[in-house]
This record gives C-alpha cells, structure tokens and sequence, in this order.
C-alpha cells in the first residue's frame, strides 16, 4: 500500500515538474542592432576587422560570398533584465561570426537574420531575443562576405 502511494506521489511530481516546464517564460524583444554595437565590451571584443551588417541594412558591395554562418548564443538570465542580457548574447554571436570570417578571409557577415526557433526576423535595425526566467539567447544567421571598403 505504501509503495502505491509512493509511485502515484513520485508520478504526480513529475507531472507538475512537466507541465511547469512547459510554461516557462519567453518573451519575445525586438531591439536596436546599434545598442549591442555602441556597448563599450563591443568595442573591446569586436576588432573592426569585420564588419555587420542586417538584411536590408545598406551593404557595401559584396565582392565574394563564403558560405552560412549561424550563432546560438545565450546568457544567464536570473537577475538580470532581459535587455541587458539580449546585448550580451547578441555581442557573443558577434564574436563568434568574427572568428569564423577571419578563418574564411572574410571582412564582413552580411543579410544578418534573427533565427529563433529557426523562424526568421528581418529587420535593418533590430535583431530579435528571447528572455525566459533563467535563460536569455540570441540566435542569428548570415552570410560570410568579402566587400569593397571605402576608398
């Protein structure tokens, strides 16, 4: 009798644990792509060697395209504002896409996508986030590129 008792409390807990995983937080931001770019560690981490630019921002002429990159990055998010949090991760991504178009010959990563969940944000001036209760991320998607510098 005890060890009925203890599987339908042990099953029970495991429902809840379930369903409250479930509803975890997500919010959704839409945020200026300049704010992540002006972050003085932005300035620090991001060498000028490559340059980034969102789909349908205006766009040096592109010279060469050297294939697709995507970033996943995330953030802890406990107490943190979510903001705060979507500028970390979105500043890792861009980290992360400076390393691979240096390892390409690449300076710049062009049509920059939000790619959340694999769905697609198109903005010349925001990118997308999502903060949850514990976690924050950035996911983006572009295209390594060689293109003209001004002369």
């Amino acid at each position: 009798m005890k060890q009925g008792f203890l599987q339908r409390s042990l099953a029970a807990v495991a429902i809840l644990a379930l369903t409250s995983t479930a509803h975890a937080r997500d919010t959704e931001h839409h945020l200026p792509w300049q704010d992540v770019l002006d972050m003085p560690q932005a300035k620090e981490k991001l060498d000028g060697s490559v340059q980034f630019f969102l789909a349908g921002a205006k766009t040096p002429k592109v010279l060469s395209r050297h294939g697709s990159v995507m970033s996943n990055r995330k953030t802890n998010g406990v107490g943190k504002a979510d903001e705060a949090g979507c500028k970390w991760a979105a500043l890792a991504a861009l980290i992360n896409f400076q390393e691979r178009a240096k390892e390409a010959g690449a300076n710049a990563v062009v049509d920059i996508v939000s790619y959340y969940k694999k769905d697609e944000f198109k903005s010349s001036t925001e990118y997308e986030c999502h903060g949850g209760a514990v976690i924050i991320g950035v996911a983006l998607k572009g295209t390594l590129a060689k293109v003209a510098l001004p002369k």
